[in-house]
């Protein structure tokens, strides 16, 4: 049996949500939903998850999870929003406590934080199977563009988060925290093993040449066409390409904030002692020295 899918465009990250529907049961799982940030004011909303909620309410679904690709450097999850509305167990892949780890050391979180995942509903492990009312689902763990990356293999879709995007926009960054080109080569090529009909949907599709936004492909369309790693590309040659071109690219304007919100499953860092919630941006340079 396989998945009935419609897929939300957030427009001003170039995030795809995807929801999932068992036609069976109506059980159903949405895959990276994202909250609305203005980064200069601080302000968030929920406009956009509400859009998809009320979708959701229209087609008479019942959330079964919330799940999460990896903790995404350029928007904020709305998991915790979604779950409020709708019910659904928020999950992500294991390796979410290495980067845990990482960012709560770098940006010195508050004494009581947890590097042990125990903020999300569920870690899964690579090859974990679990079900989506009669839908059958599976793990792949895709670490490269970040340690927790992960698809989810449902029915004859696979969602692959930043790991690839449309063949014309080729593959996500290897430069974060816990980042690997190798890996991600050895990630992509097990997704490739899948049948070339499986269909394959992105988290980001920034409409290269100013095409249309885009969110579906196949692993057949990946394999021949990604401009990055199509048959014939060697691991060696990925590794520069893809080391070069990470070498070209300025960092992501939301990647502090929001890593800070989803490394907690989508929940905002503890108020401080005068009731007010801050995210940190921490200073890489020495101040500049007046004449």
């Amino acid at each position: 049996m396989n998945p009935v899918i419609k897929s939300f465009l957030h427009a001003p990250s170039s995030t795809w949500t995807h929801l999932v529907i068992d036609p069976a049961t109506q059980a159903a799982a949405l895959i990276d939903p994202v909250l609305d940030f203005d980064y200069p004011s601080g302000a968030t909303t929920t406009d956009s998850a509400a859009g998809i909620i009320a979708g959701m309410r229209a087609l008479d679904v019942k959330l079964e999870w919330i799940l999460e690709t990896h903790a995404h450097a350029d928007h904020l999850s709305a998991a915790p929003q979604i779950r409020d509305s709708l019910g659904g167990r928020i999950a992500i892949g294991e390796g979410i406590r290495q980067v845990q780890a990482h960012f709560s050391a770098e940006l010195n979180f508050e004494a009581g934080f947890r590097s042990d995942g125990s903020q999300f509903d569920h870690l899964f492990k690579d090859g974990e199977r679990f079900h989506i009312g009669q839908l059958d689902a599976r793990v792949i763990a895709t670490p490269g563009h970040t340690r927790d990356s992960v698809s989810y293999l449902i029915g004859d879709a696979l969602f692959v988060g930043d790991t690839l995007f449309m063949p014309d926009g080729g593959t996500a960054r290897c430069d974060f925290p816990g980042g690997d080109a190798g890996l991600l080569y050895d990630s992509i090529h097990k997704l490739y093993e899948l049948p070339e009909d499986t269909r394959l949907f992105v988290c980001h599709d920034y409409a290269p040449g100013g095409r249309a936004h885009r969110c579906l492909s196949s692993i057949g369309e990946q394999r021949r066409g990604n401009i990055h790693i199509h048959e014939g590309i060697s691991r060696s040659q990925f590794i520069s390409m893809r080391g070069a071109r990470d070498r070209s690219l300025g960092m992501p304007a939301l990647l502090y904030p929001s890593v800070q919100v989803n490394v907690r499953g989508g929940e905002f860092p503890p108020a401080e002692s005068n009731g007010q919630v801050y995210l940190k941006v921490p200073l890489q340079a020495q101040p500049r020295q007046s004449a």
